[in-house]
């Protein structure tokens, strides 16, 4: 498993590290509510099945989507730092 994970790109790592967090903060979210992934699903018009693989971490959700679920759920989903010099840095 660690011979795999070498041959994988900064980016792609990245990638995957985002998407894990951003499915954890909805379930988080969730919870806090009180939500089912079935009402979740309810409030966003689709299916069970599809809320589950967004909620797997290996989904890539667009923008839009990640924009429409933070409006539904009322929870800002993502941060983005204003001073472009912090991207910099980071």
């Amino acid at each position: 498993m660690d011979e795999i994970r070498e041959t994988i790109s900064p980016e792609m790592k990245m990638q995957m590290e985002l998407s894990v967090a951003i499915a954890n903060r909805i379930y988080e979210i969730l919870e806090e509510k009180g939500m089912s992934q079935k009402d979740f699903a309810r409030l966003m018009g689709k299916t069970e099945t599809e809320i589950s693989r967004w909620l797997s971490g290996t989904h890539n959700l667009t923008l839009a989507t990640l924009c429409k679920i933070s409006i539904a759920l009322g929870e800002n989903l993502l941060e983005v730092p204003v001073n472009h010099s912090e991207l910099v840095e980071a």
